[in-house]
């Protein structure tokens, strides 16, 4: 089983040189290169032009390289998917989808610029609309590999406050992650706003594993080690998914369908989870 770790998902402004250079050297999983949110409308042309360039020159390692594009409908968003077509990175980011459709609207023109097969859509799910539409945007075509939550923008719409549980938040969260499970897709939790709050970082990162995220969305360096920490297994998790493996492999050669570990039952769904914490636990040696 191969595994692409998503713990740490962090966006760098694609107008800022100094960022996308300073990027090449840290230790996040994925680096979302912002043409969006990121950078004012005077800079979108130089952004678009300072990220293609700086992904072609290459030196980002194993780090997952997305590119969030502008809204389709936007004066920069065609020729920002059209730039990125054929571009050595793995995803475009979609910013405020609302419909299946918009994602056709998509992949018919990274099909006439002659992208590759393997260039995958994320998808921003950020408004109320986009929620409701979620399980259609999740199967809406192939290319699609993750939901991003963009949980600043969904909050304002909602009207609920920021607070540490989120509670206005968890009915849009749960589905997202429904949505994800249900098409095979990773699902990426949305930001921690205060760079001051490590506890409230500590606190959300929590969080978002024990509601079925594969990893956070970031906006400073200096929260990819909580986000890190709180989305790989630990020590006792691997050693037990270690044990796990090995006593199933044996009651396969044995010709049993169930085995005890530990005097608890294992069958092949805790095999199969088993394999996914030791294929992360894998990539994150890498």
């Amino acid at each position: 089983m191969s595994f692409q770790p998503r713990r740490s998902v962090l966006y760098m402004p694609g107008s800022n040189a100094r960022a996308l250079e300073k990027a090449k050297s840290l230790d996040a999983d994925v680096l979302i290169l912002d043409l969006e949110d990121a950078v004012a409308p005077g800079q979108k042309d130089v952004a678009r032009e300072q990220v293609l360039a700086a992904v072609t020159a290459g030196g980002y390692g194993k780090r997952e390289l997305v590119v969030r594009v502008n809204g389709f409908d936007t004066p920069w968003g065609r020729k920002d998917i059209e730039c990125f077509a054929k571009a050595p990175i793995q995803a475009l980011c979609l910013p405020k989808v609302e419909s299946a459709a918009e994602v056709l609207a998509v992949t018919q023109v990274l099909q006439q610029a002659g992208a590759p097969k393997d260039l995958a859509l994320w998808t921003m799910a950020e408004t109320p609309r986009g929620i409701l539409a979620i399980d259609e945007i999740a199967g809406a075509h192939p290319r699609m590999a993750a939901i991003v939550l963009g949980t600043s923008d969904l909050a304002k719409d909602l009207r609920v406050p920021h607070t540490p549980t989120r509670l206005g938040l968890l009915s849009s969260l749960g589905l997202c992650v429904l949505a994800a499970r249900a098409h095979g897709l990773d699902v990426l939790d949305g930001v921690h706003l205060d760079l001051e709050d490590d506890a409230g970082l500590e606190l959300a990162c929590q969080q978002g594993v024990e509601l079925g995220f594969d990893g956070k969305t970031l906006i400073h360096p200096r929260q990819i080690p909580a986000a890190n920490s709180a989305f790989s297994p630990t020590e006792a998790a691997i050693a037990r998914a270690q044990k796990v493996s090995a006593a199933w492999e044996q009651a396969q050669s044995e010709g049993k369908g169930v085995v005890l570990v530990d005097g608890k039952l294992v069958e092949a769904l805790h095999v199969e989870e088993a394999l996914r914490v030791l294929a992360i636990a894998d990539a994150m040696k890498a």
